[in-house]
């Protein structure tokens, strides 16, 4: 995962196997103030694009119109899912929560 710029905006660029997906980069700095405001646990809940995401999830919160994109974070058409995958673990490595590693249904707060 990287930052780059394109079509003069700042993305979070990550590239998985061959498949390259794309996500506004002001989601670090939003999701790390929702977890904040939540001050507890929020369920990861990665999904599809073409699935429904489970609602209170932070894939949820990634796709809602109530976030301060107001909309979705992935800018890439068929592929904007997946975002309580791929940006909780990058936020973990900033340092900025804590994320569980179990088999499934995992969680994140803020640090």
């Amino acid at each position: 995962m990287h930052i780059e710029e394109k079509d003069g905006k700042s993305v979070l660029a990550c590239t998985v196997g061959k498949t390259a997906l794309f996500y506004d980069a002001r989601c670090i700095d939003d999701l790390h103030k929702m977890l904040k405001a939540k001050a507890d646990w929020v369920e990861l809940g990665g999904t599809d694009e073409q699935k429904p995401a489970k609602e209170g999830t932070v894939e949820a919160w990634g796709r809602s119109p109530n976030n301060p994109v107001g909309g979705w974070y992935g800018l890439k058409k068929g592929l904007r899912g997946r975002f309580g995958v791929y940006v909780p673990p990058l936020m973990e490595a900033l340092g900025l929560c804590e994320l569980e590693h179990n088999p499934k249904n995992n969680r994140i707060r803020a640090r």
